[in-house]
C-alpha cells in the first residue's frame, strides 16, 4: 500500500483499471443480450419469408390444379357424352403435369344405357396415362363427391386413400379438388374430382428450408397431420395429442396466422406457421432453437478471448497513460544529455504546464534558444559564402558554355556562308576566263549559282529574322488579310523555282476569298520554309500542301514521304541553333523561326508525330470572320 501512495503511475493505472472493467464487462453483457435478441428476430423474419414462398409456391400447385379443372368445365358441360367424359378426363391429366389423375363421375342414370354408375377416370403412373370407365361402386358416399355436391360449390379435400377393390386407383395418397356440375338448366349432374399427389406436394413445401434442421407440417382442419417428418404421426395423430403444441394447433386450426414459441420434447422452437388459401389446411414450419441460435452459441467461445484481450488492450492502454504523463520528463532529459554531448540542434516546446516540470522545460527552451540564435550567426555566414561561392561557380560554367556556343555558332555560320559564296565565285571565275563556254554550260553555271546565290540570301535572312532588330519587324498592326489560297500558290512557286523538277500536290477545300489576318511575306516565307525542307530531306516523290477549315481554324498541312524525323530531335526541332548533327545543311533556324513566327500572328506550328510515312506539319491560323 506504501508503494502504491508513492507511485504516481501505479495509481494512476489501478484507477484506470477499476473504472475500465465494469465498463467494459457490462458492455459485453449489454452487446450479448442485445445479439441473442436481433437474432431471434432475424430468424423471425427469415422463417415468415420462407414460409411466405413456400405458400405461394403450394398455392401455385393448388392453382393449377384448380385451373386445370375450371378450364375444362365448360367442355365438359357442352359435351356432356360418355366417350367425351373419358377424353376431357384424359385431357385434363394430359396437359396438366402437377395433376395426378381426374375423375368425372355422375348422378344415377344420367346415361341410362350404362346404368346407375358412370365414372370416367384417367391416372398418371410415371410417364403413362390410364384412362377408364371405372367399374360399379357406390362413389356418391366419396368425400371427393359428397362435399362439393352437399356444399354446392368447389372445394379440397383432406388427403385420402383412393383405394376402390376392382376398379382403377392410384397407390399413392392424394388431395382432391373437386366442383360440382351443372348442366344448362342448373341441375346438378355430377363431380369433377382433380387429384394432387400428397407426396408431390409435401415434396413441394419441403423443397426450402433456412436451417439445416428446420422442416414442415400441415394440418387439417381437425388437426390431423398429413404432411410431417415423421410418418408415423400422418392420419393417426393431431397436433392435438401433444400438450406442447396444444396452443399451436388451435391457432392452425382457427385460420390464423403468425409467430409462436413452442416446446417439442422439451426443446424449445420457433414456429411459423400461416393456412393454405382457398383451403382448410394450415401450414407451419418448426426452426428449433439450436439451430436458430447456433451461430449466437459461438459467441460463447469468443467472449472470453475478447475479455482477456480487452483488458490485454487496457493494461496496455493504462500503460500508455502513464507513458504520456512522464513524456516531459523523459523527453527533457533525452534532450539535455544530447546537449550535454555537443548536439545544440535539439528543439525544446514551449510547455503550458504551469507545474515545476513545465518551468524546467521553458527555461531549458529559452537558454537552447539563445545558444542557438549566436550559433545560428555564425552559420549564416558560412552559408551565404558558401552560396557566393556556388553562384560564381555555375556563372563561369555558363560563361564556358557561352563562349563555347558561341565559337560554335561563328563556325556554323562561317561554314554555311563560304560553301555557296566559294561556289559563285568560282563559278563567276570561269565565265571570267572562258568566255566560249556554249550556251548549256552558261546556263548550268548561272542555274547553280542562282541556287546558291538564293541559298545565302535565304540564311542571311534567317539571321537577320532570328534578332530582336528582325522580330520587331513582325508588327500585328501592320497585319492585313491575306488569301490562304494565295499564299499557298506563292510558297508552291518559290519551291517551284527552286527545284523544278519537283512537283507539290495542292488541294484546298475552301473558297479564294477565305482570308487569314497576317503578314503575307512572313506567311509565304514560312510555308515555303516547310515545302524547302520537305523537297530537301524526303524523297520528293509525295510532298502535298493541303487546306482545309474546322470550326474557323485553317489548317495548312504540308506532308511528305521519307525518313521523317527521328524521336530524338523531336523534342529540339523548335530549338534555335539545334540540328541533328554539326555536319548538316543550315542554321537550325528553319523550323524555330517558322514556329515564332505563326505564334507571332495569332497561330501555330504543330508536328503531327502520328504520321509515319515521313514528316508531317499542321500550320494552324485562325479565320477573319
Amino acid at each position: 500500500m506504501n508503494r502504491i501512495r508513492k507511485s504516481l503511475s501505479l495509481k494512476l493505472s489501478i484507477s484506470i483499471l477499476l473504472m475500465a472493467v465494469p465498463v467494459f464487462v457490462l458492455s459485453l453483457g449489454i452487446l450479448f443480450i442485445q445479439s441473442r435478441r436481433m437474432v431471434l428476430i432475424g430468424a423471425m423474419d427469415r422463417a415468415t419469408s420462407v414460409l411466405n414462398t413456400t405458400l405461394q409456391r403450394t398455392n401455385r400447385y393448388l392453382k393449377a390444379v384448380e385451373t386445370a379443372t375450371n378450364s375444362n368445365e365448360w367442355l365438359i358441360i357442352e359435351n356432356l357424352q360418355p366417350d367425351s367424359l373419358l377424353k376431357y378426363s384424359r385431357r385434363i391429366v394430359q396437359l396438366n403435369h402437377d395433376v395426378n389423375g381426374c375423375s368425372i363421375t355422375t348422378e344415377p342414370y344420367l346415361f341410362p344405357q350404362h346404368g346407375r354408375y358412370f365414372s370416367a377416370y384417367s391416372v398418371r403412373e410415371h410417364d403413362s396415362i390410364t384412362t377408364v370407365r371405372e367399374s360399379e361402386y357406390e362413389y356418391f358416399e366419396k368425400v371427393w363427391y359428397k362435399m362439393p355436391s352437399t356444399l354446392g360449390k368447389p372445394c379440397w379435400t383432406e388427403p385420402y386413400d383412393d383405394y376402390n377393390e376392382g376398379t382403377l386407383y392410384t397407390t399413392e395418397l392424394i388431395v382432391s379438388y373437386c366442383k360440382p356440375m351443372y348442366d344448362r338448366g342448373g341441375k346438378f349432374v355430377g363431380v369433377i374430382a382433380t387429384d394432387l399427389s400428397l407426396k408431390q406436394l409435401a415434396k413441394a413445401i419441403s423443397k426450402e428450408q433456412p436451417y439445416p434442421n428446420s422442416y414442415f407440417m400441415m394440418v387439417g382442419k381437425e388437426g390431423h397431420f398429413f404432411i410431417h417428418p415423421d410418418s408415423t404421426k400422418l392420419f393417426h395423430e393431431t397436433i392435438f395429442n401433444n400438450s406442447e403444441l396444444d396452443s399451436l394447433g388451435r391457432a392452425m386450426t382457427s385460420g390464423k396466422q403468425g409467430n409462436m414459441r413452442v416446446y417439442i420434447d422439451g426443446k424449445p422452437n420457433l414456429a411459423s406457421y400461416h393456412p393454405v388459401a382457398g383451403t382448410e389446411w394450415s401450414i407451419a414450419l418448426i426452426c428449433p432453437d439450436s439451430d436458430i441460435l447456433q451461430s449466437y452459441h459461438r459467441l460463447t467461445y469468443i467472449v472470453v478471448p475478447i475479455i482477456v484481450i480487452g483488458l490485454i488492450i487496457i493494461m496496455l492502454l493504462c500503460r500508455m497513460v502513464v507513458a504520456h504523463t512522464i513524456k516531459p520528463i523523459n523527453q527533457l532529459l533525452t534532450k539535455t544529455q544530447s546537449i550535454a554531448a555537443g548536439n545544440n540542434e535539439v528543439y525544446i516546446p514551449h510547455s503550458k504546464r504551469l507545474d515545476a516540470i513545465g518551468d524546467l522545460q521553458n527555461s531549458f527552451g529559452t537558454m537552447l534558444q539563445s545558444l542557438n540564435f549566436h550559433m545560428g550567426s555564425i552559420r549564416y555566414v558560412g552559408d551565404q559564402a558558401r552560396k557566393r561561392n556556388e553562384e560564381m561557380v555555375k556563372a563561369t560554367q555558363l560563361s564556358e558554355e557561352a563562349d563555347r556556343q558561341k565559337n560554335i555558332f561563328i563556325q556554323n555560320v562561317t561554314h554555311q556562308i563560304r560553301t555557296p559564296l566559294n561556289i559563285v565565285m568560282g563559278f563567276a571565275q570561269i565565265l571570267q576566263d572562258n568566255a566560249e563556254l556554249q550556251e548549256e554550260e552558261k546556263k548550268s553555271i548561272w542555274e547553280t549559282m542562282r541556287h546558291h546565290a538564293n541559298a545565302l540570301s535565304r540564311l542571311i535572312q534567317m539571321l537577320y529574322d532570328s534578332s530582336e532588330t528582325g522580330r520587331s519587324v513582325l508588327n500585328s498592326e501592320l497585319f492585313k488579310a491575306a488569301s490562304c489560297n494565295e499564299v499557298a500558290r506563292k510558297s508552291i512557286e518559290y519551291i517551284n523555282y527552286q527545284f523544278p523538277a519537283l512537283k507539290v500536290n495542292f488541294e484546298t477545300t475552301i473558297p479564294d476569298d477565305c482570308c487569314i489576318l497576317g503578314d503575307q511575306p512572313y506567311l509565304i516565307r514560312c510555308i515555303r520554309e516547310l515545302l524547302y525542307n520537305a523537297a530537301k530531306y524526303s524523297d520528293g516523290q509525295n510532298i502535298s500542301l493541303h487546306i482545309s477549315e474546322t470550326d474557323g481554324i485553317i489548317h495548312f498541312v504540308i506532308q511528305d514521304t521519307g525518313p521523317g524525323i527521328s524521336e530524338d530531335y523531336r523534342d529540339q526541332m523548335f530549338v534555335p541553333f539545334t540540328k541533328v548533327d554539326d555536319l548538316s545543311e543550315g542554321l537550325g533556324l528553319g523550323l524555330p523561326l517558322a514556329k515564332r513566327h505563326f505564334n507571332d500572328m495569332g497561330g501555330d506550328l504543330i508536328f503531327d508525330s502520328d504520321y509515319h510515312e515521313g514528316c508531317r506539319f499542321i500550320i494552324e491560323m485562325p479565320k477573319i470572320s
